[in-house]
């Protein structure tokens, strides 16, 4: 079983294999700019459970069909949350937030690396989801903002208080979350939400899968989960052991050996996979 396997079920996203061990997801509402409905959240929640699942696949790519990435929710179709049919208004509206802000959760924590190749719009819930990615590149054409400012609703919304100032900073984030603005690829670029700012947003975003995808599976997957817990470590000491522990896990499946005999036989590693 591979990830591809959920593809035929997908309606408002598609999953294909872009290059061995690559997956593209595009969000493919183009008349709506992507825009996020309940079904978009549920077919994504499949695509991480099924991505993360699958031990040959290695990265994840994600895009938007048409002109956009994503521009936020869906106000004119958004659905419901499961099981909120039925609840008090105040108990559904908590489940929808929930259920939309988990996704964005769960490509963070996802076992394998997301990189956002961002074509256009990127706003709102859009935003998130780019921010909640690994990497992300862009062209000039993209256009970022947490706008949810504009709709009444505090600017804090869907990990955006979370990520953002670890990516940019706390003061400059608290300018784009304060103003609600919209800035350009260019400005993304220069304060360092970008990896590049680059002409065709998913070529280069698979270029930088390609060079994932030759490292050791296990040894990406730490890498990932530890850099991001270490973010949030509350001193160099606790950042310590936590990659103290990880390269004693890391050392203990072959791909060590594997590397030292490649390097003195000078040929490519053969790793051994999930």
């Amino acid at each position: 079983m591979t990830c591809f396997d959920v593809a035929p079920d997908l309606t408002t996203i598609t999953l294909e294999a872009a290059d061995d061990g690559i997956a593209l997801v595009t969000l493919n509402r183009p008349d709506r700019l992507n825009a996020i409905t309940s079904t978009m959240i549920d077919e994504l929640d499949r695509v991480v459970t099924a991505v993360d699942l699958d031990p040959e696949l290695r990265a994840v790519v994600l895009t938007g069909a048409g002109r956009g990435f994503c521009a936020g929710l869906d106000l004119m179709a958004q659905g419901t949350a499961p099981g909120a049919e039925d609840v008090r208004p105040v108990v559904s509206g908590f489940m929808w937030q929930d259920h939309l802000a988990t996704l964005h959760e769960r490509i963070h924590r996802s076992r394998k690396p997301w990189i956002a190749a961002v074509n256009g719009p990127c706003v709102g819930g859009g935003f998130a989801m780019a921010l909640a990615c690994d990497i992300r590149t862009a062209s000039s054409s993209a256009t970022f903002g947490a706008v949810f400012l504009k709709i009444g609703v505090s600017n804090c919304d869907m990990g955006t208080s979370y990520f953002l100032p670890r990516l940019v900073g706390a003061s400059r984030s608290a300018e784009l979350l304060l103003t609600a603005r919209i800035f350009d690829a260019t400005e993304a670029d220069t304060i360092g939400l970008l990896s590049g700012l680059v002409d065709d947003p998913v070529s280069s975003a698979l270029d930088t899968a390609r060079l994932i995808r030759a490292n050791a599976p296990f040894a990406t997957w730490m890498t990932k989960e530890t850099m991001w817990q270490t973010v949030d470590a509350p001193s160099l000491r606790h950042a310590l052991d936590i990659e103290n522990r990880t390269q004693i896990m890391c050392s203990s499946n072959g791909d060590v050996a594997e590397a030292r005999a490649a390097f003195a036989e000078k040929r490519p590693p053969k790793w051994s996979g999930l």
